[in-house]
């Protein structure tokens, strides 16, 4: 964390300076409808700009209390580094480390433990799979915001009434909300941009002309987050429990070291029946999670939480409004609000954030002037065909844990399903296709463990300037900047005319004058030890004069780790005598890999894209 840059500043570090803005106005560059994990996630990346005028609205009076969503996936970790509350969360949150497979016994009356397995394989992410409460994270994104230069704050209590677009040149969005607070009255807002995270029923999407299209699996499930006292042994793994004729279990364990969640499979729904037809009730729940886990015990103290639904997978065709004439996108969904699922995967609070930090960064580039507006129409593309992903993947998994097995081998089915697919419920293996953002393969054998269009695996590494060892990807803050991380050759120091110092010189061409790293921030990493590099050597570029002052940056500069199955270079397959230049996107996905000083095609790919501070 760095700080004092422009002077010495007391107090909390993480507080901002507050950029001093006139009041709330009726005209916005984003205005974003609700305060979801998707809107939060957006609000928190964008409240980094005191230049991009934000809003957030609610229609709840205040913030959540008590969520729905718990799962957090090793990619959601990743992104909330990011953000700067990873630690947080670890602190807090529940780790899944183990998952056990229970199932009918040769006997097919008792349930019996079939196996015990690592929930993600090991070296898949330095941050673990955690458990906790939705409604920490929304606390979370909130401090962010709280603690943003622009210190922005949810309006609550104003639900949407309509969305239009309209031919206004400057703010071609109007939203009309209802003030619950001040019954009879509305506020008239017009904006650039307008987000709807408005959930499954979003006003949002609906003022677009859009539909989750889908089907339902006429599947009821329960679930109910519980204190309890049980002989079973394994409550505070998670567990996959499957009956021979009484159903399914999934067992999350909460956060706290008592609490538990359990998805409870109950009844088939016949005709048009909804799950609110069935009027279940916690002790319906409980009565069903006792039969499951016979001959084993349930006694339930406590129901904190519980609710009834029907599993069914929907997308929409669209996640902006450019589906017609080809006119540049200015109203976008996230989250809830154009996909659905099951939470059986736990990716429903995770693809939500995924979907908002794909386009914040994006909308943060256009309206500070350094990307063309044809950049808003990747969002769509990108995380449409993600959404689909994932539809598949929760219906597969629905259809495996609700099956009946009728042997030890069928009944295994789900087991090695769950296996083969740990990569994916981990939130790691999304890959975009080759496009105007992410290079084609040309040159990924110079980086073969960081796959183009994937998220920039991390690695160990060693600061030169004060020998701190840290993770790379943990230099890369959600602030809207492109890295460019160069790997240097087997016998670079970064010394004048080598190759790493001869690229530094080429691309402090690009660097604006008094913002040396405000859009691309170059990062060099090298294999020799830390102690054999000079650190007075090395490239400008690599120490920038920054602020007021023109203070030194000394935290760019990184050598391997020397310590066994810690050197980057080995663990990420980068080639040790040419090096490498691996570009990453705001929201840490590699967008190329391209040979250490090929100006040129650096060149060629950033002019390929909709950026402009890429053109020379």
């Amino acid at each position: 964390m760095q700080f004092h840059l422009n002077g010495f500043r007391p107090g909390d570090p993480a507080v901002a300076d507050h950029t001093a803005r006139p009041a709330p106005t009726d005209t916005l560059d984003v205005l974003i409808v609700g305060c979801g994990p998707a809107g939060l996630t957006l609000a928190a990346q964008l409240s980094a700009f005191p230049e991009i005028a934000t809003r957030i609205l609610e229609r709840k009076p205040g913030p959540l209390e008590v969520g729905q969503a718990d799962g957090i996936a090793c990619r959601s970790m990743e992104m909330f580094e990011a953000f700067g509350f990873a630690e947080k969360v670890q602190k807090e949150a529940y780790w899944v480390n183990e998952v056990a497979f229970w199932r009918p016994g040769p006997d097919r009356k008792e349930i019996t433990r079939a196996d015990r397995i690592l929930d993600t394989e090991e070296g898949l992410s330095e941050f673990p799979h955690t458990i906790l409460n939705q409604a920490r994270v929304h606390d979370f994104y909130l401090d962010v915001m709280r603690n943003s230069p622009t210190r922005l704050a949810p309006d609550y209590n104003r639900s949407l009434v309509s969305l239009t677009r309209t031919d206004d040149a400057d703010y071609p969005v109007r939203a009309v909300f209802d003030c619950l607070d001040a019954p009879g009255t509305q506020e008239t807002l017009r904006a650039r941009y307008v987000v709807g995270c408005d959930g499954a029923r979003s006003t949002v999407r609906a003022g677009m002309g859009l539909h989750l299209k889908g089907e339902a699996t006429r599947q009821l499930w329960g679930v109910m987050d519980i204190l309890a006292v049980t002989d079973f042994p394994d409550i505070r793994l998670k567990c996959a429990i499957q009956s021979a004729d009484q159903g399914s279990i999934l067992i999350i364990p909460r956060e706290g070291g008592y609490m538990v969640r359990m998805y409870i499979e109950m009844d088939v729904l016949h005709g048009d029946e909804r799950a609110a037809d069935k009027n279940l009730t916690a002790e319906a729940l409980i009565a069903r999670a006792q039969a499951i886990m016979a001959p084993y015990a349930l006694d339930v103290k406590q129901v904190a939480w519980w609710s009834a639904y029907e599993i069914g997978q929907r997308v929409c065709d669209s996640f902006d409004d450019a589906a017609e004439g080809g006119q540049t996108p200015r109203i976008f969904i996230a989250g809830d609000a154009c996909h659905t699922h099951s939470p059986k995967a736990g990716q429903g609070m995770n693809v939500s954030m995924a979907d908002a930090f794909n386009l914040g960064w994006k909308l943060a580039a256009v309206l500070r002037g350094q990307a063309d507006a044809a950049l808003l129409n990747t969002y769509s593309e990108e995380r449409r065909a993600k959404a689909k992903e994932l539809i598949d993947f929760d219906r597969d998994m629905a259809r495996l844990f609700s099956a009946k097995p009728a042997s030890p081998a069928e009944a295994a089915q789900f087991q090695r399903y769950f296996r083969q697919h740990g990569r994916y419920t981990a939130g790691v293996e999304t890959r975009y296709d080759p496009s105007v953002l992410t290079a084609d393969g040309t040159h990924q054998a110079l980086a073969t463990g960081l796959p183009i269009g994937m998220r920039f695996h991390s690695a160990p590494v060693i600061r030169v300037a004060d020998a701190k060892p840290l993770q790379l990807a943990h230099t890369i803050k959600a602030d809207g900047r492109w890295r460019l991380f160069a790997f240097a050759s087997r016998d670079d120091t970064g010394a004048e005319d080598g190759p790493m110092a001869q690229l530094c010189a080429g691309l402090a061409l690009r660097v604006p004058d008094g913002d040396p790293d405000g859009v691309l921030d170059v990062r060099g990493v090298f294999q020799h030890p830390h102690r054999s590099l000079q650190i007075d050597r090395m490239p400008a570029l690599l120490l920038p004069r920054k602020g007021r002052y023109g203070l030194i940056d000394y935290e760019k500069i990184f050598a391997a780790d020397p310590a066994a199955g810690r050197d980057i270079f080995d663990l990420r397959g980068i080639d040790r005598d040419r090096g490498a230049m691996v570009l990453v996107r705001p929201d840490q996905y590699v967008a190329a890999i391209l040979p250490l000083g090929d100006r040129a095609g650096f060149d060629t790919f950033l002019e390929g894209t909709p950026l402009r501070w890429g053109r020379p």
